[in-house]
């Protein structure tokens, strides 16, 4: 038995138009401005209770339409994400992209406790309810949350962001780091392509944001060393884990994290820890400066992969 895919062929046109939502202005702008095409109009109309409308201020009508939108922090992003879709909808959009850099909810992708929501799984059937044809998405926090799509999904990874960016440093003594077992596949990719090994950093949890305890695999005496993750949130792990490596013996540890949520104390547990940096990209807009925390944009990755889906072309090129 086959499964029944909710798959509308993508059309190919040079009549596409690219919107933002509000929390990733900056970041779609930048992409806009990549793409070679200016950011459609859209206002949001707000009531006194909060509620607000999405009104797109130009025609749609039978145009490819890219919304571009992430979901941190995620729930009012998301709705916003999610009427401005259906608003395109209504006005007889031919083909509409979600394109959301950062997808909230996307560490709860399954039931690790009794009577607990899938919450990735929710928001998947929300986003293909509201009217997306196709998402376009970077580093998932689970790869496999493309199953919960019955729509095509696009999956870039931070390979082509970080990749550059380690070769500059120009250091010759690198060693990985996985902030959590989790990390492994991921931070393994990355020794592959320095043949370099790696160390984990196994930690325990009693709960949400908060660790038990750490321990380190491997020995990162004497190396420099890089902890890759995919999301920074409260900045506990990955501080913890920069001590464990200085205490057994690492020349710096350095972390390179895809989606900087920086929640609760996060700024100042980086800014008073031993990371020698963060490097983070911008799929969420960083809320304040600081001196250990860097920035690299995406906007210039999701501009080519957006030309290639217009254009169905492949984007595995855009893959290290």
């Amino acid at each position: 038995m086959h499964a029944d895919f909710n798959i509308q062929t993508m059309p190919t046109s040079n009549n596409i138009k690219l919107f933002s939502g509000e929390a990733t202005n900056l970041l779609a702008s930048k992409i806009a401005q990549d793409y070679g095409k200016e950011l459609g109009s859209v206002i949001f109309e707000r009531f006194s209770d909060g509620e607000y409308q999405p009104n797109i201020l130009e025609s749609v009508r039978g145009t490819t339409v890219f919304f571009i939108q992430s979901t941190s922090p995620p729930v009012d992003n998301l709705f916003e994400l999610l009427m401005l879709m259906d608003a395109a909808k209504r006005a007889s959009a031919a083909y509409v992209v979600a394109v959301i850099p950062y997808f909230g909810f996307s560490r709860q992708d399954r039931k690790d406790k009794p009577r607990v929501s899938i919450g990735a799984k929710m928001v998947a059937n929300l986003l293909v309810a509201a009217g997306a044809d196709r998402i376009m998405t970077m580093d998932l926090h689970a790869p496999q949350i493309q199953g919960f799509f019955d729509i095509p999904v696009d999956h870039l990874d931070n390979s082509a962001i970080f990749v550059p960016y380690i070769k500059s440093l120009g250091l010759d003594n690198i060693l990985f780091a996985a902030p959590d077992v989790g990390s492994s596949k991921r931070v393994r990719s990355f020794a592959k392509k320095f043949n370099a090994d790696i160390v984990i950093c196994d930690k325990y949890r009693k709960r949400a944001n908060e660790i038990a305890e750490m321990r380190v695999i491997g020995d990162p005496k004497g190396r420099d060393v890089i902890i890759i993750d995919d999301i920074i949130d409260t900045g506990g792990t990955m501080c913890t884990a920069a001590e464990k490596l200085m205490e057994f013996g690492a020349n710096s540890v350095r972390a390179l994290c895809t989606h900087p949520v920086l929640s609760g104390k996060a700024y100042e547990r980086i800014e008073n820890s031993v990371l020698s940096e963060l490097v983070v990209c911008d799929t969420i807009p960083l809320k304040k400066e600081s001196s250990k925390i860097k920035t690299v944009s995406v906007a210039p990755l999701f501009a080519n992969a957006i030309k290639c889906v217009n254009n169905n072309n492949s984007i595995s090129k855009l893959f290290i």
